[in-house]
């Protein structure tokens, strides 16, 4: 059942409203009676009422069917002595949170019954109060045939949207897991065993380097040309990871620009062809840290990034009209050029600064990372 604060329906917002004119109407009834028995009858239904709708929202069992029928006996209770059809709606909206199906219909078949005979008296012995307000019971009619439905199927969709997303975050996980341990495996299946040997094979070249030149000058040769297929194994154990697109970034780095009050454009090849994911993934990060860069030194009011493609390269540039740059002093305490130029080199990319007007950072990455190229032909 729903909580004391979801007694009232979410949608549509305008619904709070009609539910108060719903809470006030009773009192309107009531008052026009001209005996004052009858109007203590009537505060004293109405409270009970109220009373005991609250309690069917935290029922269950026995109290909750109970609750339910004296909410009914009332409502028909009202229908007749004042023409009061509009606690049915209440009663017809809760109807609808019963996600028992069997006690759904049950509960619904009997306050309609209920409430169909009340209002056929009703016109007998107050013919013309109800004709009076004939076109709001032929809605309240409506409404109580149809409200049950409506909030029964809305929260079912609800709750199953509900597990879908609980489902889809377990799933999410549990692939993070698997990716995780298939990550593991891959290190320990392809990496472990080569990094072994070349420890091992370090060790017989320090023993051999004096006795015989000749065969450990052959142990470090084997040793490189393992380090450069361990190399080129880590390489493409990274680009088969999901990495940073770097239009993705390109939208990310707008909103930090953005949120800093910096203005941002944006020109060139957004979409890059033929390049590696790992390439792309290693422009993504570069991206995000001289924007970094930006945000937090330069004190720049505009910022420019340009993106272009050769047959050789792919040129990132990115330009702000702050302070400019102090090689020395920035350089030394890193603000993010260290990580741009150990992610680089990795791809055999290579940047420059200039601080004139500004500054303007361009990097650079080659097309054909060079350093697989030689792998491969070894």
């Amino acid at each position: 059942m729903p909580k004391w604060y979801q007694i009232f329906p979410k949608y549509p917002w305008l619904s709070i409203y009609a539910w108060i004119v719903f809470c006030i109407f009773p009192f309107f009834f009531i008052f026009k009676s001209s005996t004052p028995i009858e109007i203590v009858i009537g505060l004293a239904l109405t409270i009970l009422f109220f009373i005991s709708y609250r309690l069917s929202f935290t029922s269950t069992g026995w109290l909750l069917y109970v609750c339910v029928a004296v909410e009914i006996a009332i409502s028909v209770t009202m229908t007749l002595l004042f023409g009061y059809i509009y606690f049915s709606i209440f009663l017809s909206f809760f109807i609808g949170h019963i996600q028992h199906k069997v006690s759904f219909f049950i509960i619904y078949s009997v306050h309609i019954v209920a409430i169909i005979v009340a209002v056929i008296i009703g016109f007998f012995m107050q013919t013309e109060l109800f004709l009076s307000h004939l076109p709001f019971l032929i809605a309240c009619l409506i409404g109580v045939i149809l409200l049950p439905f409506n909030t029964y199927n809305r929260n079912k969709r609800e709750l199953l949207e509900g597990q879908l997303e609980d489902a889809q975050k377990r799933i999410a996980q549990f692939t993070i897991i698997k990716e995780r341990e298939r990550i593991a495996r891959d290190l320990h299946d392809t990496l472990g065993q080569k990094l072994s040997l070349i420890g091992l094979k370090s060790d017989l070249a320090s023993r051999l380097i004096e006795k015989n030149p000749q065969a450990a000058k052959n142990e470090i040769n084997d040793i490189n040309q393992t380090a450069r297929s361990v190399l080129k194994e880590v390489r493409d154990l990274v680009a088969n990871m999901r990495g940073n697109k770097l239009e993705d970034e390109l939208f990310r780095v707008k909103q930090i620009l953005l949120a800093a009050e910096i203005s941002c454009n944006v020109s060139g090849t957004l979409e890059l062809r033929n390049t590696p994911l790992l390439v792309e993934n290693v422009l993504s990060m570069c991206l995000k840290e001289a924007v970094t860069n930006v945000v937090k030194h330069s004190n720049a009011t505009s910022c420019s990034i340009s993106i272009k493609q050769s047959k050789k390269d792919t040129l990132l540039k990115v330009h702000d009209n702050g302070v400019g740059l102090d090689m020395k002093k920035d350089w030394a305490k890193g603000h993010g050029l260290r990580g741009i130029k150990e992610r680089l080199e990795f791809v055999n990319g290579s940047f420059d600064i200039h601080t004139k007007n500004g500054t303007t950072l361009n990097i650079r990455v080659p097309i054909v990372i060079q350093q697989i190229g030689q792998e491969e032909q070894t």
